[in-house]
């Protein structure tokens, strides 16, 4: 089953690009991640806020609140789709990475994703 390839692109083929279905909720679990709350026009509560934090002083308090919002917001926008088994993020300098693991429902397949984002 193949799905809309994130970011949108066209394929060598001249049509629009596709990529698995394992992939494109890799995909989806990124936007989830780095998309601010109130960038999306017609969904205002979409996105976990997790690069607003890259340039907040790294401490204790700010990898709980990260790791909050990042499981509220897959749990939220990812719920029917995955199921959320473990999440780490950790915040260097102006890195943040943010290892996700879940089992994808449809098929009771675990996956890892990791994702770095610098600012």
């Amino acid at each position: 089953m193949s799905q809309v390839a994130f970011p949108f692109r066209i394929g060598p083929d001249g049509r629009t690009a596709s990529v698995e279905y394992e992939a494109h909720l890799r995909d989806l679990i990124e936007q989830v991640l780095f998309t601010t709350p109130g960038e999306r026009v017609n969904r205002p509560t979409f996105g976990s806020g997790l690069l607003q934090a890259v340039f907040a002083p790294n401490s204790d308090e700010l990898a709980a609140t990260l790791q909050y919002l990042a499981q509220t917001s897959l749990q939220q926008w990812m719920g029917d789709l995955i199921e959320l088994n473990g999440l780490t993020i950790t915040a260097a300098d102006s890195t943040i990475n943010v290892t996700v693991q879940y089992t994808i429902k449809l098929t009771a397949v675990q996956q890892t994703a990791q994702f770095i984002r610098t600012a």
